[in-house]
């Protein structure tokens, strides 16, 4: 997950306060729907500062994502079993991902999951996941081919943010997406999606049991350009969530976000596995 306060900061002060009423309705339709705000609604939002900032930080802030998330699914499941009370059994947990190669590690981690607990058997079968969304997108491709008849917005990847970095997307400074469904257009790994999927394909094969193969020769380039020795990428893609508690990268990403914290310091103990120690 990635947080965007530099494309909410692009936003109007209307369209903070048109987003915000439509996560958290003061009206709603008979079938449940929010209603369109009115002038006063938004003037409630807009016309006080101190209440537009905090709503503007919200809006790119993980934990309110995740209040968002998990609040209607709790009362929903609750309301189900007829039961009250606390329904997660804590907080959610995160990882600070430093880096390129911590990024890909976790791209990785994430897609195989379903492999690991033996729910799939290949990452198109993996129910939930990215990586079945690009994959779904990239046959939609194949079979529309020259034909203008499946825009972008239906796309079933199209509220993900790209994969591949855009052209000059290193620079600093927000990539707002031109479509609605997602929030930025800059993407995030130096690859394409076909790499990303052959990686991805390769390394469930080696950690699943019973699907064996070899080391595709296009495949090492895409570690050796983010720094990631072959032998260690295996136990990064199978145990990255144990690896890694509070940060993830290489030692001199490790050491900045610890400089920029002024905390006590971060064990770097596993950041040789993604190279720069």
């Amino acid at each position: 997950m990635r947080n965007r306060p530099d494309v909410v900061a692009t936003w109007s002060d209307e369209e903070v306060a048109r987003r915000w009423l439509y996560l958290c309705p003061l009206r709603k339709t008979e079938s449940g729907q929010p209603e369109e705000p009115t002038d006063a609604e938004m003037r409630s939002i807009t016309g006080v500062a101190s209440r537009l900032t905090e709503i503007r930080h919200r809006l790119s802030d993980i934990s309110w994502f995740m209040r968002m998330v998990a609040e209607p699914v709790a009362r929903q499941a609750n309301a189900e079993e007829d039961i009250h009370g606390r329904f997660w059994q804590g907080r959610f947990r995160s990882v600070k991902l430093c880096d390129e190669s911590a990024l890909l590690a976790c791209s990785v981690y994430v897609d195989l999951n379903p492999l690991r607990a033996g729910l799939a058997e290949s990452p198109e079968t993996s129910d939930f996941t990215s990586a079945q969304r690009r994959i779904a997108a990239l046959q939609q491709s194949a079979s529309a081919a020259s034909d203008d008849t499946h825009p972008e917005h239906i796309r079933p990847d199209a509220w993900l943010a790209p994969l591949p970095l855009a052209e000059g997307s290193t620079k600093p400074g927000p990539a707002a997406s031109v479509s609605r469904p997602r929030c930025s257009d800059k993407g995030f790994l130096p690859m394409s999606v076909v790499e990303y999927l052959e990686l991805l394909d390769w390394t469930g094969r080696q950690i699943v049991a019973g699907k064996r193969g070899a080391i595709p020769e296009a495949l090492p380039p895409i570690l050796t350009r983010l720094g990631i020795a072959t032998p260690a990428w295996l136990e990064l893609a199978s145990n990255f969530g144990r690896l890694y508690q509070r940060v993830a990268g290489g030692c001199s990403a490790v050491q900045r976000e610890r400089t920029r914290r002024t905390s006590r310091p971060f064990r770097c103990r596993h950041a040789r596995l993604l190279g720069s120690g």
